[in-house]
């Protein structure tokens, strides 16, 4: 038992009321704080399991006495009460780190800039066909420390944000998959590129020689990383530009998996994910199955019967010729290149939010093959108009929903697509990336 040592928890959603129950399990007195107004159904959790808690402050006092600190990741490290904690000396870790010194459980880790939540649950989706007892934790579904606590999976898929990873010190990933590394969050890494890829890097912290990295060998700045970097974690690349001696690759229109557990190729139109990036997503996916063993076929089924992922490039209806796309999962400029990258008809570009940083000069090339009209959709898209005011006609404003979907349907007049794909956080008009593509559903139907 642990019952002489605190545990205090910085904020309560999801991931911090998970630590909560997963401490109060293991003995720890247990106090949850979070500065704003917890959400009802989460206040509901914590008193049924009897932790107290405490929300719209943070009590100093209180909290500066914990042993140690679980900090919810959307706190960043340079607010008060993190300081004050770090000039004493508490430790203070993420829910992630915390929940992997109570399992044994195999972890099978995804990051990236962009389509680490496909890669993940499509990962999921293919152990659960397998019939292996998995859960899904992390920066999607329920977190990892309450599904410790109250559940005996045998592995975990799990989607780590950089600002997970900056909270982990011991945890290991039996098989860490790096997606890509393109600029994003750079607002929370003092504006360095530097800062941000070495967060990245954070999912092969702790691997050995028996653990598992798969990565992009098309992304420059992985590669340029591993150049300056000594690993001895078994290496498992993948490209769509080169054929792989191990790892995945594109060949003739093939997809191909080689290494010691399998050789392996399936046709690229039989993937249920369609596009580049997609392309991406499945190689991950189809490497991580066999290095689990999953078998050939079951690898095969599940890459060609797997359904996306909401808000990711969801075509949403076609009205009057006018096909609408929910892209809301898009919020930096490499999301957003994907899915430009990806219309093959005129497209009015719904874009906008709140800018992390971003250059759209890395949009340009697509904006004046594919881009017919832009819609912005933010409180200040003054950065939108700097970039693309004289290379597209037709550039409006709004600051809802409503009439974002309004001016979009009619400057696309009866042919070609309505994208909302918006390279920017939702936060200025919206509650969440969610709530932007929930509402851009709800406003297309009412057309």
């Amino acid at each position: 038992m642990n019952s002489q040592k605190t545990i205090v928890v910085l904020g309560a959603g999801e991931s911090g009321v998970g630590a909560a129950i997963l401490a109060k399990s293991k003995g720890y007195e247990v106090f949850v704080s979070d500065k704003g107004n917890i959400d009802k159904k989460y206040s509901k959790i914590l008193t049924e399991y009897n932790i107290p808690f405490e929300e719209g402050k943070h009590s100093e006092d209180r909290i500066l006495e914990a042993s140690e600190v679980v900090k919810s990741p959307g706190i960043p490290d340079t607010v008060t009460i993190i300081s004050k904690l770090k000039d004493k000396k508490v430790p203070v870790i993420s829910e992630i780190e915390f929940a992997g010194r109570y399992s044994h459980a195999k972890m099978i880790c995804i990051t990236g800039s962009n389509g680490k939540t496909t890669t993940t649950l499509l990962i999921y989706h293919m152990l659960k066909k397998a019939g292996i007892n998995v859960g899904l934790a992390g920066n999607i579904g329920h977190s990892l420390a309450r599904q410790v606590a109250e559940n005996d999976f045998t592995h975990y898929v799990v989607e780590l944000s950089s600002f997970q990873l900056d909270g982990m010190q011991q945890f290991k990933a039996d098989i860490a998959i790096l997606m890509n590394i393109t600029p994003d969050h750079l607002d929370r890494y003092d504006y360095k590129m530097k800062n941000y890829i070495d967060s990245k890097f954070r999912i092969l912290q702790n691997q050995t020689e028996n653990d598992a990295f798969i990565f992009c060998q098309d992304d420059e700045i992985i590669t340029n990383e591993l150049n300056q970097i000594s690993i001895r974690v078994q290496k498992h690349p993948f490209s769509i530009y080169e054929p792989l001696p191990k790892g995945a690759s594109l060949i003739n229109d093939d997809l191909t998996i080689k290494n010691e557990h399998i050789d392996f190729n399936m046709s690229q139109k039989e993937l249920s994910l369609k596009g580049k990036h997609n392309t991406y997503n499945s190689m991950a996916a189809g490497i991580t199955g066999s290095i689990l063993g999953i078998r050939k076929e079951i690898i095969r089924e599940s890459l060609s019967d797997f359904k996306g992922v909401e808000h990711r490039l969801e075509k949403l209806a076609n009205i009057r010729g006018i096909e609408f796309i929910n892209d809301s999962k898009a919020t930096n400029i490499n999301s957003s290149w994907y899915a430009l990258e990806s219309m093959e008809e005129p497209t009015v570009w719904i874009v906008g939010g709140i800018d992390k940083g971003n250059d759209y000069t890395e949009l340009m090339d697509l904006v004046k093959e594919k881009v017919k009209a832009i819609v912005c959709l933010g409180v200040d898209n003054s950065k939108i108009h700097k970039a693309f005011d004289g290379v597209v006609d037709t550039i409006v404003d709004t600051e809802s929903m409503q009439d974002a979907v309004k001016s979009a349907y009619l400057l696309a007049e009866n042919d070609g697509v309505v994208l909302l794909s918006p390279a920017c956080a939702s936060f200025d008009l919206f509650k969440s990336y969610e709530d932007r593509g929930d509402q851009f559903k709800e406003e297309v139907r009412k057309l």
